[in-house]
């Protein structure tokens, strides 16, 4: 989408160039990539009485310069610290009748694997009240090869689909390892119940599902997960998706943020007042939880498209002191991932947008197309679930452990 026209670059009275940095092959403070667009925000602080003003945050992306996805949307130099000295971000496998990559990304050091799931019940997911969802997995190997072979550019490695057993319906969020297992979290089907599953990553057969009620009454349509990796403890969205595309029965409890406790079996509320809880995640010190509200998905850009803030209550985990983090400009922030450094990454309608600690956007792994869920697979390395294509990104930055197993 051009979200700038050439009369609006005349009413202003700048150039397309004074207006962004088109990167070349150049240089921009000690950072070399042809896929990297810096942009000086303050040029569009005013747009004028005949501006060219977006009216659909999902389908008219801030892409001022027409480039072609993917490359690196840079709005602030602490990007380029994310970035590092020669970053680069393609693609490596891709489907466009099947929206195989939506959500659940897991990295298995072990094997230098991803895992993930299929849309459940969306456009192109192949998945509805009559037909589960699909959880597969890349290998990481076959990636680094393959571009290799390919001398750099786009590649299409090979998808392995996991055999789960029927208790697990509609797979939507996972994470971990959990004591050497992956941790799903599932939304149900029809009257299968939403879930916590663990599946052992060598025999998905062997699956153990850990929760599935909320004392007798089922969840809506369990959404994400993350592990408080200093208590061993697992917080867990629920939210109304499933109800929403007509794969669930209508929602018998609120939208809500749940903590699980594995050993004891105490399963309580820690947050609540969502339009639609649905990414998780928690800070590396284990002092701070983010959530994310997609409450504008339905079509009224009035309701939340918001990332929110948490302290930890150190006692009880009870969620407090909630307060605005980020609020997205393209479509609505899924799910979210943090790196080594307090960075916040979320998928939105452009791809996968990074806030620094203090809720600033400092730039976007801009793909043109909708990004659910993103997973780093060690240093430097960021595989993007773009729906129908997944991206691999070099870069940098680096998540910190996920997974749990004391």
């Amino acid at each position: 989408m051009v979200f700038l026209t050439s009369g609006l670059v005349a009413l202003l009275g700048l150039g397309l160039r004074s207006i962004v940095n088109v990167k070349s092959q150049d240089t921009v403070a000690g950072v070399a990539s042809s896929q990297i667009v810096t942009i000086d925000t303050r040029k569009f602080n005013v747009l004028g009485i005949d501006g060219d003003f977006r009216t659909n945050a999902s389908s008219q992306l801030f892409n001022p310069t027409n480039t072609t996805p993917p490359f690196f949307q840079a709005f602030d130099p602490a990007f380029l610290s994310v970035l590092g000295k020669n970053p680069s971000i393609r693609s490596i496998v891709s489907n466009p009748s099947f929206a195989f990559a939506h959500e659940a990304p897991i990295w298995l050091p072990s094997t230098d694997e991803v895992f993930f799931a299929s849309n459940d019940g969306g456009p192109l997911g192949m998945s509805d009240i009559n037909n589960n969802n699909q959880y597969a997995k890349i290998s990481l190997k076959e990636v680094a090869s393959s571009i290799q072979a390919a001398g750099g550019d786009s590649v299409n490695i090979s998808v392995t689909k996991l055999d789960l057993p029927d208790t697990v319906q509609m797979t939507n969020g996972g994470t971990g390892p959990f004591r050497g297992a992956l941790l799903l979290v599932n939304s149900g089907r029809g009257p299968i119940p939403p879930s916590i599953a663990l599946v052992d990553p060598s025999n998905p057969q062997n699956t153990t599902i850990i929760l599935d009620n909320f004392f007798g009454r089922q969840f809506n349509s369990l959404n994400d997960v993350k592990i408080h990796r200093q208590s061993g403890k697992i917080f867990f969205t629920d939210t109304f998706y499933g109800f929403l595309n007509e794969f669930r029965p209508s929602p018998l409890l609120p939208g809500q943020v749940y903590r699980f406790d594995p050993d004891t079996g105490d399963v309580r509320v820690v947050a609540d007042g969502f339009n639609k809880p649905n990414g998780i995640a928690l800070s590396q010190d284990g002092k701070s939880a983010f959530v994310t509200d997609t409450g504008t998905i339905g079509g009224t850009p009035t309701d939340p498209a918001t990332i929110y803030k948490f302290d930890i209550d150190p006692t009880t985990q009870a969620f407090l002191n909630r307060k605005v983090f980020a609020f997205t400009d393209a479509g609505i922030p899924d799910g979210i991932q943090l790196d080594s450094k307090g960075n916040v990454y979320s998928g939105c309608a452009d791809g996968t947008q990074v806030w620094n600690p203090e809720g600033k956007l400092i730039g976007k792994f801009f793909l043109g197309t909708l990004s659910a869920n993103m997973i780093f697979a060690g240093k430097g390395r960021l595989v993007i679930m773009g729906e129908t294509s997944i991206f691999f990104a070099e870069i940098a930055a680096e998540g910190f452990d996920l997974s749990f197993e004391s």
